[in-house]
């Protein structure tokens, strides 16, 4: 099988490695680069568990193969959290109870956190339809929505 050399920068840390054709990139982030927190789940784009974003977009990253990622700014959930605290949607997902298994919760924090970065002022069936591409077995959604609108909520009392 052919090797690559490629280059992801994940969390603005520049890794080179080679890597298979066939190599998904949920596959070099969490068994090469050691970045768990994308989990694999379906491997069929269904679930969402293994979403990161890849230069802004969020996307299912067992539906690329990390050679199309070379060179990219790739951002997993563990880059959420700035100098060891959470980021708000973090806490509000903690606060909210808006994770029980936690399995599908860093899939739904990176949806979630790119759906946030251009919502204004959502509803929460807009809300929902941001994150129908997440599965969350547990939860029921309500209280992941929760945690997004208290996650708007906290940003607009901020900027007033």
């Amino acid at each position: 099988m052919t090797e690559h050399e490629i280059t992801l920068s994940v969390n603005g840390t520049d890794h080179e490695l080679a890597v298979e054709s066939r190599t998904l990139l949920v596959t070099a982030l969490r068994e090469e680069l050691g970045y768990t927190g994308a989990n694999v789940g379906c491997e069929t784009a269904r679930c969402g568990a293994c979403t990161v974003r890849v230069d802004g977009e969020a996307i299912k990253s067992c539906m690329r193969f990390a050679v199309q990622s070379d060179g990219a700014e790739i951002e997993t959930v563990e880059g959420l959290a700035e100098n060891g605290d959470l980021a708000p949607l973090q806490e509000q997902f903690q606060e909210n109870h808006g994770l029980q298994c936690g399995f599908c919760t860093p899939g739904m924090l990176m949806t979630a956190d790119t759906y946030l970065k251009d919502a204004d002022d959502p509803s929460r069936e807009e809300i929902r339809e941001a994150i129908e591409g997440n599965l969350c077995r547990c939860t029921g959604y309500h209280n992941i929505v929760d945690a997004i609108e208290a996650t708007l909520e906290q940003r607009e009392a901020s900027h007033e």
